[in-house]
């Protein structure tokens, strides 16, 4: 057993044993010191005293992390100076400009396409019996992660020069009409909405089925009084249907938007952010790891995280005047 593999096997094992002890033995002693106050007292301390705990491993687990992220996007390539503003000044300008530009296609395309056709999808299988086999069919995708995804649909935008036999589902059916093989991965613009599709393909199941339960909740008598007036379907759905789930319309919007921000593996898998296709999660991945800058990668993650950050607040917004309503 090599000695990394050992430290690694003895961290789990010290985790799984050592951290529930840890936690029966701070709130032992918590409980012991509370029974020796006022009963009133230790009513208004329990609370901490059981949050306490939970408090400090977030705290050592999600902020210590972005405090340190946030220490070292002011410093140079190895982290041992102080540069300043530097590194977000370098974010926001040459290569990273056109970087920037391709997120934002993604921040426009892939959230819209993958909800009007959740939303498409989510209506019509409500109105047809073969339902749950509709929903089982678009679900599939979702079992399949990113990455295997885009190793499957390499092989589906495969190109070979025009004259020559096309191993790419795509190009082959094009070949059937005679027209000319298409570089899916090469052509730009081409390139990002073929990579932007696979995205929706890997995400419509999960959106589909959000929406296709918001549907099921909308009030069947309003639809049926709003029919009995004479309103049409497309009439029902966007004066009665569609308001009454706009909150789960939102949470996939919001979901889906997030996904795009800190798209990686479909991008790494099928173009490594060649032929214009890079996007900000792919190149801090380079810049960690390929050009070993520090201060580079994390002024691209503090981005990534703040850019989320007015997202995240929107959902637990939205969760909490659903609560309250």
């Amino acid at each position: 057993m090599s000695d990394p593999l050992a430290i690694v096997l003895l961290l789990i094992v010290a985790g799984a044993i050592g951290i529930p002890i840890l936690v029966y033995l701070a709130l032992g002693a918590g409980e012991g010191m509370l029974s020796l106050m006022p009963v009133r007292a230790g009513q208004r301390l329990r609370p901490w005293v059981w949050l306490l705990l939970p408090i400090a491993l977030a705290a050592t687990i999600l902020i210590f992390p972005v405090i340190v992220t946030l220490g070292t996007s002011l410093m140079d390539a190895r982290a041992a100076s102080y540069i300043g503003f530097e590194n977000y000044a370098w974010a926001f300008s040459g290569s990273m400009l056109g970087i920037v530009q391709n997120n934002i296609i993604w921040l426009i395309a892939f959230p819209i396409i993958t909800v009007v056709l959740a939303l498409a999808a989510a209506t019509l299988f409500d109105k047809v019996k073969y339902e749950p086999l509709a929903m089982t069919i678009v679900l599939l995708p979702t079992a399949i992660s990113f990455t295997a995804g885009s190793v499957i649909w390499t092989q589906m935008y495969s190109f070979q020069p025009a004259g020559t036999p096309q191993i790419g589902t795509f190009n082959a059916f094009l070949g059937l009409f005679g027209m000319r093989p298409v570089p899916w991965l090469i052509q730009p613009v081409v390139n990002n909405l073929s990579l932007i599709f696979i995205a929706v393909w890997l995400q419509l199941g999960i959106a589909t089925l959000i929406l296709s339960s918001a549907i099921k909740n909308v009030g069947t008598e309003m639809i049926e009084a709003a029919r009995l007036d004479g309103a049409g379907e497309w009439r029902v759905f966007f004066s009665i249907v569609l308001p009454n789930i706009l909150p789960s319309v939102l949470v996939v919007l919001t979901t889906m938007i997030i996904a795009a921000l800190k798209v990686f593996d479909i991008v790494y898998v099928m173009t490594n952010g060649n032929f214009g296709t890079d996007v900000i999660a792919n190149r801090l991945y380079y810049e960690l790891f390929a050009a070993s800058n520090l201060g580079h990668a994390s002024a691209i993650a503090v981005i990534l995280l703040f850019s989320a950050l007015p997202i995240a607040f929107i959902n637990i917004f939205q969760f909490r005047s659903e609560a309250r309503s």
